[in-house]
Formats: structure tokens, C-alpha cells, sequence
């Protein structure tokens, strides 16, 4: 009993130190966070130039929190495009590595001012980066960054077959007069020009189909771009069997192990936008080296 009354003995002192030690009339200790600069909306952002003077673009940036003096974020500015300050663009109110955040507010802009002629006349399209850098407020870790790209108005003639690569997250696509199925994700790589107004690319994750669902995602599918008719842009679907697929997965277990196979359908070409950002392809499965479905399966890719 006494190495029980010695831990209660013990134990009670602690409580007694605890509470004789604590002083309700001094405030706690608190961690306040140190501001942080960061830009505001979207990482890649898009400024259109329609008309000669152009209007002011205003890129926010700000802090996360607010001050009882006014603050000053630094920034720089880069151009893979090869863009040059004061002559594709202005910088308004002077400086163009600094922005001041005034007393008692978060949020402020960098207005951007584009050089219109650049644009209307010779057409150009520029990528400017900026990027908030120390000394002074320090970047956040989000949004630290944002890329403006700066173009004239868009026209299919204006085509680059590069710039239709990457993911078309908003695919849909139907199979007969069946309901619409999507969206989802498809990507578009291996862009090559063949001539002054044609090329070809590739399409992966068709049919959006995977385990544990079924065998895939499926591999590319080539397709031909033609807009030597401007007013009549066509997709051609190479014929083919689709890498990394099953046919059992669209034609029932009688014909799983074997291939899908592919061939343009013979309604009609699909189409393409590269101002919109949209391929449409129409072409007819099939199973490899049994033969094809004369269903006509639509699919349509936009950004």
C-alpha cells in the first residue's frame, strides 16, 4: 500500500503544481501564419486580342491576408514565345516586376496591355509566364505561377496540328441511335504534318474501357486531318486493329481473346475544329479477321 500512496501522493502534487502554475490573465500563445502571394483563377489563362486598341487584361494577384499597410509582391515575367516588353505588351502603371497590395485589401491586378498590330496584322501568338519571386511577401506553394497566352482571333485556317495534342476530357460518344455515353477522357499525341494542309494524329482510350471492367485502356488509333477545304475539314479514320483491346468487351464472351479492328464508316467523313478544340471521328467496329459491324460509332473529343 505505501507505493500507492506514494504515486497518489505524487500524482496529487503534479495537480497542485498544474493548477497553481496556470494564470488565466495571460493570453495564450498563438502561431500566426506568415503571409503568402499567390495569383488568383486559373493556371493557364487566355487573352484574346479582337480589336485595335486592345483592352487592358487584369491578372489578380494577392495575399492571404490582410494588412494594416500597404505591401509589394515581386514578380518576373518570361516568354518562351520570344515576347518582348513595350513591344508586344505593356506593363500599365510602370513597373513591371512589382505590384502593390494596398492597406486593408487582399487582391490587386497586373494589367497587361497588348500591343493590338502584333496580333491583328502579323498574327502572332505569345506565352508570357509569371512568376511571383522574392524579395519582399513570399510565394505561396499554390498558384505561384500562371501562364498568359496572348492571341489573335482564331481561324481554321490559322491550323497548327500540334497544338490538337494533349487530353480531350470532355469525349463523348454514340453507338447507333443509342444513348450518349461520357464524358470522359481521351488523349491525342503523335501529331504529324503531312502537307501544307494536312496531318495525322493519334487517339488513345476509345471506348473508355478497363480492368476490372474489360481489357484496356485501348492504344492509339490513327486518324488523317485534311483542311485544304476550309469550310469542309475532314477526319479520316485509318483502318486498323486497336492495340490493347478485347472484342469481347463490345460483341459479347463468343468473341473475347480476339482484337477490335477498325475501319472508317462509309456514311460519311468526321470532322475537326481547331479553333473549338473538337475532333469527330465515325468509323465502324469489327473483330479481327471475322469481320465488321455496319453500325456506325461517333466519337467526339472536345477539350
Amino acid at each position: 500500500m505505501k507505493f500507492n500512496k506514494l504515486t497518489y501522493a505524487i500524482g496529487l502534487m503534479a495537480v497542485v503544481v498544474f493548477f497553481t502554475s496556470c494564470d488565466k490573465t495571460k493570453p495564450y500563445e498563438t502561431d500566426i501564419p506568415p503571409a503568402l502571394a499567390h495569383f488568383v483563377g486559373a493556371k493557364v489563362q487566355s487573352y484574346d486580342v479582337l480589336v485595335d486598341p486592345a483592352p487592358t487584361f487584369n491578372l489578380v494577384i494577392g495575399t492571404t491576408d490582410v494588412a494594416n499597410v500597404d505591401r509589394t509582391i515581386s514578380f518576373n515575367i518570361t516568354s518562351p514565345s520570344g515576347a518582348v516588353e513595350g513591344v508586344d505588351y505593356i506593363i500599365n502603371g510602370g513597373s513591371s516586376g512589382t505590384v502593390t497590395i494596398p492597406a486593408g485589401k487582399a487582391v490587386d491586378t497586373i494589367r497587361i496591355t497588348a500591343v493590338a498590330s502584333r496580333y491583328l496584322t502579323l498574327l502572332e501568338k505569345d506565352t508570357l509566364i509569371f512568376k511571383i519571386t522574392q524579395p519582399n511577401v513570399e510565394p505561396a506553394q499554390f498558384l505561384n505561377t500562371v501562364t498568359l497566352v496572348i492571341k489573335p482571333p482564331c481561324g481554321e485556317n490559322q491550323m497548327n496540328i500540334l497544338e490538337m495534342e494533349g487530353d480531350y476530357t470532355n469525349t463523348i460518344e454514340v453507338y447507333g441511335n443509342g444513348s450518349p455515353y461520357g464524358p470522359y477522357t481521351t488523349n491525342v499525341s503523335g501529331a504529324v504534318s503531312t502537307g501544307p494542309t494536312s496531318g495525322s494524329l493519334k487517339v488513345k482510350n476509345v471506348y473508355d474501357v478497363s480492368p476490372p471492367n474489360g481489357t484496356g485502356p485501348w492504344g492509339d488509333i490513327e486518324i488523317n486531318l485534311d483542311w485544304s477545304d476550309i469550310n469542309n475539314r475532314t477526319v479520316l479514320v485509318v483502318d486498323g486493329v486497336v492495340p490493347n483491346s478485347d472484342a469481347g468487351d463490345v460483341f459479347g464472351a463468343t468473341y473475347a481473346g480476339n482484337s477490335v479492328a477498325i475501319r472508317q464508316h462509309g456514311g460519311g467523313l468526321g470532322t475537326f475544329s481547331y479553333c473549338d478544340q473538337s475532333i469527330q471521328m465515325r468509323m465502324n467496329l469489327g473483330v479481327a479477321g471475322v469481320g465488321f459491324s455496319s453500325t456506325q460509332y461517333r466519337v467526339t473529343l472536345n477539350r
